[in-house]
C-alpha cells in the first residue's frame, strides 16, 4: 500500500468521520434540545433516526447516478450537503426545522457510505482492497471519538458555567462544529483523481489507463488495465443495469450474502449504542458528566479494534473476522442484558432534599419505595413531576438511585464495540465492495445499503421507546438473541473473498442462469 493509495483512500473516507461525527454529536445533543423542545420518546427517536430515513433514499439512488455522473463528482456533491446540514441543525429554531436539517445530512452521509467502499475499492488491488476500504470504518469511529470529545468538553465547560453557553446553547455548537470538517472534506476531494473503472465503464480507456499508471507504476497499471478491459469485455458492459438486475438468478447468492450482512450489522443495536450513549450509560446510574466522558472510552475502544481490523483482514480474511466477532457481540450484549436485569433503584428523603430542582419535592411520596424494574420506576418519577423534567433531570435521579454493577455493563457495551469495530463494522463494506460485479455493483450495493439504512432508522427510532417501555435488560436481551442467530447464519452462508481480483470474484460467485 503506497502513500498515494493511503491518501486517496483518507481522502475519500473521510464522509464516514462525518458520518460517525454526527451519530456521536446526537447522543450528547439530546441531553438539552429534547427537554428543550419539550419532545417526546418518539419525537427524540426522530429527531435521531431522521437522517437514517434520508440515508434510504440516498442509498438506493447514489449507486446509480455514481454510475452516471461518476462516483468523484458525488462526493463533492455529498460534502456540501454535510456542511449545510451543521449550519441549519446549529440554528434550528424548532423540532420540524431541526430534523429537517438531520435530513440534510442524511442525504450525505447515505451516499457518502454507499460512494466511499465502492470508489476505494475500485482504485484497489487485491492484496490491500481490504485495507483500504476498512479506512471507511476507521474515519466512522474517528468521527465519533471526535464528537465525543467534543460533545465532553463543551458539556463540561456549559456545567462550569462558561458566559457563552447555556443548556439552551451548548446543543447548537455541538452540531455547528461539524461545519469544519465537512469544509476540509471539500476541499480534500478535490485532489483525488476519478475512479479508473468508473472511466473504463464509460468507455474513457485513456483516462483509466492513466489513472492506474499514475497509481501503480507504469508495468502494474498497464497488467490492472489489461484485466479491468477484459472484465469489461467479457460483461458487454454497454447494456445498462437496472434496479430489476438484483432479482437476476445468476446474482441470487451474492446478493442474499449482502442482504444478511447489510440487515444484521445494524439489527444488532450498533446504533442505538452510538447515537444514544449518553442515555445509556446514565441508565447505569452514574451520572450525567460520566456519561458524557464514558462516550470518550467508547469511542476510543473503536478506534483500536478498527486498526485490528485493519491489521488482520487481508491476513486472516473476512470470513474468520465476522464469525469471531458476531460471537463476541452476541456474548457482550446478553452480558449487558444480565447486568441491567440484576438492578434496583430507590430514592431516600435525603437524596430527595439534595436535589437541586424545583419539582423534587414531589417525589417524596416515593421515598425508600424499592423498585426492581426500570420501567416501573421510571414511570413512577414520571408521574410526580411529569415526563419534560424526568428527561431534564434523569441524569441525577438515577445516578441517586440506581443499585447496579456499572463496570459489567461498560464491559459488555465496550465489547460489543469492540467486537463490532473488527468485524461487522468494515468488513461489511469490504465485502460489498468486492462481491459484485462493475456493471451491476452500483445499484445492488445501493439496494442493500437501501435495506441497511431501513434496520438503522426503525433501531434508531423505536430504541427510546424500548428503554421507557420495555425497559434496558429486555432492549439487550432481544440485541443478543438476533446476533446469537445471526452468528449461526453467517456459519452457513459467508463466503471467503481474500487476495483475490475484483475480476477473480466474478467468476469464482457468479452462477450461470
Amino acid at each position: 500500500m503506497t502513500k498515494t493509495h493511503f491518501f486517496i483512500a483518507f481522502i475519500v473516507s473521510l464522509g464516514g468521520f462525518l458520518f460517525g461525527f454526527d451519530a456521536g454529536i446526537i447522543s450528547g445533543v439530546m441531553t438539552y434540545a429534547g427537554p428543550e423542545f419539550g419532545l417526546s420518546e418518539l419525537q427524540i427517536g426522530w429527531v435521531v433516526s431522521s437522517p437514517s430515513f434520508a440515508a434510504m433514499l440516498a442509498m438506493v439512488f447514489s449507486g446509480k447516478l455514481s454510475d452516471i455522473f461518476g462516483r468523484k463528482k458525488l462526493l463533492i456533491a455529498v460534502a456540501l450537503l454535510y456542511a449545510l446540514s451543521a449550519l441549519l441543525s446549529a440554528l434550528a429554531n424548532s423540532y420540524e426545522l431541526l430534523y429537517i436539517a438531520r435530513m440534510i445530512g442524511g442525504l450525505a452521509f447515505g451516499a457518502a457510505l454507499v460512494l466511499a467502499p465502492m470508489y476505494i475499492a475500485e482504485i484497489s488491488t487485491a492484496d490491500n482492497r481490504g485495507k483500504l476500504v476498512t479506512m471507511q470504518q476507521l474515519n466512522i469511529v474517528f468521527g465519533f471519538f471526535a464528537a465525543f470529545l467534543s460533545n465532553y468538553y463543551l458539556n463540561k465547560y456549559n456545567m462550569a458555567g462558561e458566559s457563552f453557553l447555556s443548556d439552551e446553547t451548548v446543543w447548537r455548537w455541538m452540531l455547528g462544529v461539524e461545519f469544519l470538517p465537512a469544509i476540509i472534506y471539500f476541499i480534500a476531494l478535490f485532489f483525488v483523481p476519478r475512479s479508473p473503472r468508473w472511466l473504463a465503464l464509460k468507455s474513457q480507456f485513456g483516462g483509466a489507463k492513466t489513472v492506474l499508471v499514475e497509481l501503480y507504476g507504469q508495468a502494474k497499471g498497464e497488467a490492472e488495465f489489461s484485466a479491468l478491459s477484459l472484465s469489461l469485455d467479457n460483461e458487454k458492459t454497454q447494456t445498462q443495469s437496472s434496479y430489476k438486475d438484483v432479482l437476476k438468478p445468476s446474482l441470487r447468492f451474492i446478493v442474499i450474502v449482502g442482504i444478511t450482512i447489510g440487515v444484521l450489522q445494524q439489527i444488532t443495536g450498533i446504533n442505538a449504542i452510538y447515537f444514544y450513549a449518553t442515555s445509556i450509560f446514565k441508565q447505569t446510574g452514574i451520572g450525567t458528566e460520566a456519561a458524557f466522558s464514558s462516550g470518550v472510552l467508547l469511542s476510543t475502544i473503536s478506534i483500536v479494534f478498527t486498526f485490528a481490523a485493519i491489521y488482520l483482514i487481508d491476513r486472516m480474511g473476512r470470513r474468520p473476522l465476522l464469525l469471531v466477532g458476531m460471537a463476541g457481540i452476541s456474548l457482550s450484549l446478553l452480558l449487558c442484558a444480565y447486568g441491567f436485569s440484576q438492578a434496583t433503584y430507590k430514592l431516600t428523603e435525603s437524596q430527595i432534599v439534595g436535589f437541586e430542582f424545583s419539582e423534587s419535592d414531589q417525589l417524596m411520596p416515593l421515598a425508600d419505595t424499592v423498585y426492581h424494574s426500570d420501567v416501573d420506576f421510571k414511570n413512577a418519577v414520571k408521574s410526580q413531576i411529569g415526563a419534560q423534567s424526568f428527561n431534564k433531570h434523569d441524569g441525577v435521579i438515577l445516578e441517586a438511585s440506581t443499585s447496579i454493577d456499572p463496570t459489567l455493563i461498560l464491559i459488555g457495551i465496550l465489547g460489543f464495540i469492540a467486537c463490532f469495530a473488527f468485524s461487522l463494522g468494515p468488513v461489511m463494506w469490504v465485502l460489498l465492495s468486492e462481491l459484485y460485479p462493475l456493471k451491476y455493483r452500483g445499484v445492488i450495493i445501493g439496494t442493500i445499503a437501501f435495506i441497511n439504512s431501513l434496520m438503522s432508522f426503525l433501531v434508531q427510532l423505536i430504541f427510546p421507546w424500548e428503554l421507557s417501555n420495555l425497559g434496558s435488560a429486555t432492549t439487550f436481551l432481544i440485541f443478543g438473541i438476533i446476533a446469537t442467530l445471526g452468528l449461526f447464519i453467517f456459519v452457513k452462508i459467508l463466503p471467503e473473498t481474500k487476495g483475490k481480483s475484483l475480476e477473480e470474484l466474478e467468476n469464482d460467485l457468479i452462477t450461470n442462469g
